[in-house]
């Protein structure tokens, strides 16, 4: 399956690798140009135990890609949305980076995109993501949204995503648990 990660830090290069490494074909986007040199040039732009051989591995298949987040709307039939959601002054999540890259798929797709929201989020995340790709939506995109939250830890990122000890994940369609059974 062709999937798309859109955000290549933690959560995202962790999951893109992993995803690639147990063979799907994967782009993984990363907005910041630097580091997305650095990923292109094979240098790892963070540590983790385990990552950089993955990746590498994942590369040299062929099952790893990096570039824009066009070209990751563009490539993937399931899309996870990986990007950050830091704090708020008040506390709340940051979710515009979220709304930005559900107006892009909804404004650049057209055809089914499973839209998984992988971020660190609160509960009904969903439901506004799903409303920004609806109001947003001007190519005849059909979607289903899901959630797949992780549970990674620094050290063991790696294990955790390929040996989890749980997987959540919330659809809303018998089509959208196929797919994610899949992957």
């Amino acid at each position: 399956m062709k999937i798309s990660v859109i955000g290549a830090g933690y959560v995202g290069l962790t999951t893109a690798a992993c995803l690639a490494q147990i063979g799907h074909d994967v782009f993984c986007s990363e907005s910041d140009v630097e580091k997305l040199a650095k990923l292109q040039n094979g240098i790892m732009p963070i540590f983790e135990p385990h990552l950089e051989d993955v990746v590498g591995f994942a590369r040299q298949s062929g099952r790893l890609t990096f570039g824009s987040t066009e070209e990751a709307i563009d490539r993937g039939e399931a899309i996870f949305i990986c990007v950050g959601t830091p704090p708020l002054p008040n506390g709340d999540a940051d979710l515009s980076a979220i709304e930005a890259v559900a107006r892009a798929i909804a404004k650049r797709t057209s055809g089914y995109r499973l839209v998984i929201e992988k971020s660190t989020v609160p509960v009904q995340t969903g439901s506004q993501l799903r409303k920004h790709l609806s109001v947003h939506n001007t190519g005849g995109l059909e979607y289903d949204v899901a959630s797949n939250p992780e549970f990674l830890r620094e050290g063991s990122a790696v294990e955790d995503l390929l040996h989890p000890d749980r997987i959540v994940v919330g659809v809303e369609s018998p089509r959208a648990a196929e797919l994610l059974r899949d992957i």
